[in-house]
């Protein structure tokens, strides 16, 4: 990236010709009193950021600026909305209070701007994360006002649009938010350009060799795809002319990120995914017609080009996805004898997919959306408002509550009288008994679906009918915790076993005191510390719950309390003390752990200074991109920037991030190895020994190879120094013919 050099007269041109850009996006949808009061926030926006310039050396005033036209261009919303995007960092960076944008723009502009400002400057342990506390505060605002989000994710994606400017560290830290938060809103909320564009810049800088890999792949077959599309729609377009059927047709590829998800889930290399790109009809109707003209370019399409399997048909018409979208979809085979995913839908629904929850509400003004079809964006709002009613969860645990709950996979099942209801995919009979009442999920024995009997944690699937089956003895432990899926369900466990601990906790503390009032004791922690040693129960709740439910006498009590040189009163003791101790060392630590070290070089010598584990998960090696965690105040962890685990931890954990890299010149040894598959011929393992061996140099530790049907699969472990080799190895296998499929597996530092 070059150096940015300021030119004030330029900029000021600049600043210009960018807000009349957003005002000629929004000029037809406002009134001349929305466009003053734009006028009024772009004024206060300059003023406060007047001083202040990005990473990259520009005026900060462009990043509000092209949040606001993100905020109008790609997600259609209006005046408020351009406002709000317009200040959304002036109470986070500068001087202005929310009473000074309340005062000037009302409180409903405030309300939104305080959800859109972070949380900083609180006193936080180490083990608390300030990521999770803002996501929570950004999902509270959500809950009340959804254009909070809307604006929070065009935010993210202009950063995310000029993120090259940042530091490492910043960078990683950011994409990982972005994978594990920003990209699941913006797909529950049906944002596809956005969540689509989010991840493709998430991976640039997470995995950017697989980024570039897929980027130059795609650009190299740019002009045959071209070529591809335009043989294939040009037969269904001249159908559709004849039977007098209007559609647009238009050709796309699919994300970087979706294609090597797919290599991932189907274990492939790129030439491998067959449908990288897809050819979309959109057609204009009535609501009541779109149906069947969708299955009429269905008919039209098939009758040309065969498609592959029926459960490659996707019917998401009838029953839209959790987010509102709507299509059909199906992969049929080209006359060139490629796959290629074909997406047919109406343009109302065509707005939907592409700008999700603010089309939806467009078109539910203009009574455009078919009664049949339900608001599920609003529905999950909703059960987000559920999760936020849980005072006593942390942060973290929202967060991963929300997470849960951003899934699109859905089970639709069905009451012994035929109502169907909804739950997400994975949920169980306890869930379902917890979806119809409370009480139902408190006494839930298990169940009966489809008329055989099953247990608690029976997972449910489509179309199963559910019939509760109850017993007033039954009531929930803790174990249930394991049998379910759904927030509600989790809600409802926790409170009857809270309910049931308050009950047991008080009448066995007034056993207890009764107990130590005739024997002439007195009822303090010293004297209940010694009996519920002598129990060698740990938990509080189940010491009171053995006293209630009658299990230990008078008599044993009194000999518990008379006898001070009792073992069990010091096996107590020492494991109180135990336990103070592990948190002096807890709190010596998070002491540690404020500490900002400087790049970590990960070597040999590097081990003399501060331990560095290798994550069991990921098992980076020399030349891969890491990162590093810090887990006390000698010890960090390292992982490679595309595990999930370290995405999930920097998007949590921003403050424990540490800078790591290989040295260049050490030459430490790390058992590595291939998989590879393809079809057997002879003097194929002769081949890849002497590539190995010679061409390379390798050692090579174990090579399995099993044949069966002319197809053999097979591992090769080796001992090798960095990523850079490793790579150089499979390239140099892929040339050998018949040698379909190699990819890199496990490692272990020797």
């Amino acid at each position: 990236m070059e150096p940015y050099i300021p030119d004030a007269e330029l900029e000021r041109k600049t600043i210009l010709n960018k807000y009349r850009e957003l005002l000629n996006l929004i000029w037809d949808k406002t009134t001349l009193q929305q466009r003053n009061s734009i006028h009024k926030a772009m004024a206060l926006a300059v003023k406060a950021h007047k001083d202040m310039r990005r990473k990259s050396g520009e005026p900060y005033i462009y990043h509000p600026l092209a949040v606001a036209k993100i905020v109008v261009k790609d997600i259609n919303l209006g005046t408020t909305s351009v406002v709000c995007s317009l200040l959304h960092d002036v109470v986070e960076d500068t001087d202005y209070t929310l009473e000074d944008i309340n005062e000037m723009f009302g409180d409903k502009v405030a309300r939104i701007i305080d959800g859109l400002t972070k949380i900083e400057n609180l006193p936080f342990s180490q083990n608390e994360s300030i990521q999770a506390e803002t996501f929570k505060k950004i999902c509270l605002s959500m809950s009340e006002d959804v254009r909070v989000i809307l604006i929070k994710l065009a935010d993210r994606l202009h950063n995310m649009r000029t993120l090259d400017a940042m530091p490492p560290e910043k960078q990683w830290k950011i994409s990982s938010e972005t994978t594990y938060f920003y990209v699941p809103i913006a797909h529950r909320l049906g944002l596809y350009n956005i969540k689509s564009e989010l991840e493709d810049y998430a991976m640039r800088y997470t995995d950017p060799n697989n980024y570039r890999m897929i980027y130059n792949k795609l650009k190299d077959t740019e002009k045959n795809r071209e070529t591809l599309i335009k043989d294939f729609i040009t037969p269904i377009e001249e159908q559709l002319k004849a039977e007098g059927i209007e559609a647009t047709v238009s050709g796309r590829t699919k994300s970087i990120c979706s294609i090597f998800q797919k290599m991932e889930r189907q274990k492939c290399d790129f030439e491998g995914v067959y449908d990288v790109f897809a050819v979309r009809f959109v057609f204009e109707a009535e609501p009541q017609d779109e149906i069947k003209r969708c299955w009429d370019i269905f008919r039209i399409v098939s009758k040309i080009y065969p498609h592959n399997k029926p459960d490659r048909i996707r019917d998401f018409l009838s029953n839209p996805k959790p987010n509102g979208y709507q299509a059909l979809h199906t992969t049929v085979m080209s006359k060139s004898g490629k796959w290629i995913e074909v997406q047919i839908r109406s343009h109302r629904m065509d707005e939907i997919a592409e700008r999700g929850i603010a089309a939806h509400y467009k078109y539910k003004e203009a009574d455009r959306t078919p009664q049949e079809y339900d608001n599920r964006v609003e529905e999950w709002l909703t059960k987000i408002r559920e999760i936020l009613k849980s005072d006593d969860s942390t942060a973290l645990d929202f967060l991963n509550e929300i997470k849960l709950n951003l899934g699109l996979k859905e089970v639709f099942v069905f009451t012994p009288k035929g109502d169907m209801r909804t739950l997400p995919a994975g949920s169980t009979v306890l869930d379902f008994a917890y979806d119809l009442h409370s009480n139902l999920g408190n006494k839930c024995l298990g169940g009966k679906v489809n008329a055989e009997i099953v247990p608690r944690n029976y997972v449910l699937k489509n179309g199963d009918q559910l019939e509760i089956i109850t017993s007033k003895n039954q009531y929930p432990t803790v174990e249930w915790f394991d049998f379910v899926k759904t927030t509600r369900a989790k809600e409802c466990i926790k409170e009857a076993i809270r309910l049931e601990q308050k009950k047991y906790k008080e009448e066995g503390e007034r056993i207890l005191n009764n107990y130590f009032q005739e024997l002439g004791f007195e009822c303090n922690d010293a004297n209940k510390g010694k009996v519920r040693a002598a129990t060698k129960i740990r938990s509080e709740y189940e010491f009171y719950k053995y006293i209630a439910s009658g299990k230990m006498s008078k008599e044993r009590i009194q000999q518990i309390i008379s006898d001070a040189k009792n073992k069990n009163l010091e096996s107590f003791q020492r494991n109180i003390s135990d336990e103070l101790s592990k948190k002096s060392l807890d709190k010596l630590l998070d002491e540690e752990l404020e500490k900002n070290p400087e790049i970590f070089m990960l070597d040999e010598s590097s081990s003399e200074k501060i331990k560095h584990i290798i994550a069991p998960c990921c098992k980076p090696i020399p030349g891969d991109q890491v990162v590093g965690f810090q887990i006390s105040s000698d010890e960090i962890i390292v992982h490679r920037t595309n595990c999930p685990e370290a995405i999930e931890q920097m998007s949590k954990f921003g403050n424990r991030i540490i800078k790591a890299k290989w040295r260049k010149d050490q030459e430490i040894t790390f058992l590595s190895g291939v998989r590879m598959e393809g079809f057997d011929r002879k003097g194929m393992i002769k081949e890849i020994i002497d590539i190995i061996s010679v061409q390379h140099n390798l050692n090579i530790r174990s090579l399995n190879i099993a044949s069966k049907n002319g197809v053999f699969t097979g591992e090769l472990m080796l001992y090798i120094e960095n990523a850079k080799s490793l790579n150089e190895l499979i390239e140099q296998l892929h040339k050998i013919d018949n040698l379909e499929k190699i990819q890199r597996v496990g490692f272990d530092l020797l």
